[in-house]
């Protein structure tokens, strides 16, 4: 079995103008909702085996504070440039060359594709997903490059506002 956590970044700041869009910062509320949905993850007794992010400022950012509440080192946190500008397509060619060793990863991307993501390959449908949103999805087959919605299992969807 295969878990796949799809997770947006938390909420970014706009208040950069000389920042590229790579390079924005989680605003206050990305900060505090951040460590709030490892929480949240972490009173599910969730520990993925691989924590993936894309490498814009935002979702680093992301990750590491949801890595730091999960006990996760930010230092294996694997970054995958592929994720940042992913449509649905190559974003589904990332989880399906996902390795074979980690049972279950947590993904840190971005709208609309973490969305189209979690649509494409779950059983039930979701909504736009908010910052800092997840939906985890268990999967009955033995290698990422088997994952589809056919063999997929909704596990849950939550949120920062859902979380609390």
């Amino acid at each position: 079995m295969k878990t796949l956590y799809l997770l947006r970044h938390a909420k970014s700041s706009w208040s950069f103008d000389d920042l590229s869009d790579q390079e924005r910062p989680l605003n206050d509320r990305g900060r505090d909702d951040a460590p709030a949905m490892g929480r949240a993850l972490g009173k599910r007794r969730i520990c993925p085996d691989l924590i993936v992010s894309s490498p814009a400022v935002r979702t680093m950012s992301t990750a590491v504070l949801v890595a730091r509440e999960l006990h996760y080192p930010h230092d294996k946190i694997l970054v995958e440039s592929g994720i940042y500008g992913a449509d649905l397509d190559a974003l589904l060619t990332i989880i399906r060359a996902l390795p074979d060793a980690a049972a279950s990863v947590l993904l840190v991307g971005h709208n609309p594709t973490i969305t189209e993501a979690a649509n494409a390959l779950s059983p039930n449908s979701v909504n736009e997903m908010p910052t800092a949103a997840v939906v985890c999805l268990h999967f009955e087959c033995e290698h990422w490059t088997e994952v589809s919605q056919g063999n997929a299992e909704f596990y849950f969807y939550d949120y920062p506002r859902n979380a609390s």
